[in-house]
């Protein structure tokens, strides 16, 4: 099997115009499954449907939350990145770093296509499907920088609405490192169990940070979210939503 490296990255035009004539991409495995399982897809296709098919978070979350492998094809400035998620090993593969300069460039990412993996993961009995081990990566903080540094800055539509939230562990055991307020705010979301509103008000916090930070907890599968708790509340829609119920509150 071809292994990828930075000259094999194809630019965006020879990738549509490949795929348009194989009704696959160049980094799929021809000889193998054409299609997903079904439950991902039927997830994948309501995104479409919804008109957020090139949202990498969701389609990284759908792939997350059916603990599918998936080989997403990545647009970044023009050329496209393969890159095959195992939910299961915690690993991904990719042949280039996308966490380079602290995140920087992941704003910029969306998804052309999901498909079943070329690859597999390192230490299965199919060999020959192995990539090059040093294009392997821990995938819970490309998790957690996609939802820090991606495109999305509203919450995943899995946890959003009215509910109350809680980190059910720490971030450093799973490899990830907040600074400053997120740092304090990770931490004190594993005591208790509380709203958007309240984490958003919390020290050096915003509405957008508190997004960002409780997707990429739902990312990493350290979120816990409840609908009947007593903290439970709804999704201001703005900061001045915010100001106004914290008024409302006093």
């Amino acid at each position: 099997m071809e292994e990828f490296d930075e000259s094999t990255l194809w630019r965006i035009s020879s990738f549509e115009r490949f795929r348009a004539q194989n009704g696959t991409s160049a980094f799929a495995r021809l000889d193998g499954p054409t299609l997903l399982p079904t439950t991902l897809l039927s997830d994948l296709g309501r995104l479409e449907n919804a008109g957020a098919g090139g949202d990498v978070l969701e389609v990284v979350a759908a792939c997350m939350r059916h603990h599918e492998a998936a080989l997403l094809c990545l647009q970044l400035d023009g050329l496209v990145v393969p890159v095959t998620l195992f939910p299961l090993q915690q690993v991904y593969h990719a042949p280039r770093d996308l966490l380079v300069s602290q995140g920087i460039g992941l704003s910029r990412v969306s998804v052309l296509t999901a498909e079943p993996p070329g690859l597999r993961p390192p230490g299965d009995k199919q060999h020959d499907r192995i990539g090059r081990l040093e294009h392997y990566r821990p995938l819970l903080p490309l998790l957690w920088a996609l939802a820090m540094y991606g495109a999305r800055a509203s919450l995943l539509a899995e946890i959003a609405g009215d509910a109350a939230y809680r980190a059910t562990r720490r971030l450093a055991e799973d490899g990830i490192t907040a600074t400053g307020a997120l740092s304090s705010a990770a931490e004190a979301l594993t005591r208790e169990t509380v709203s958007l509103r309240t984490i958003a008000a919390w020290p050096g916090m915003s509405l957008e940070r508190a997004r960002r930070m409780l997707n990429g907890l739902y990312l990493v599968s350290a979120l816990r979210l409840t609908r009947g708790h007593p903290a439970a509340r709804a999704e201001p829609r703005s900061w001045l939503g915010f100001l106004g119920g914290s008024k409302t509150r006093r």
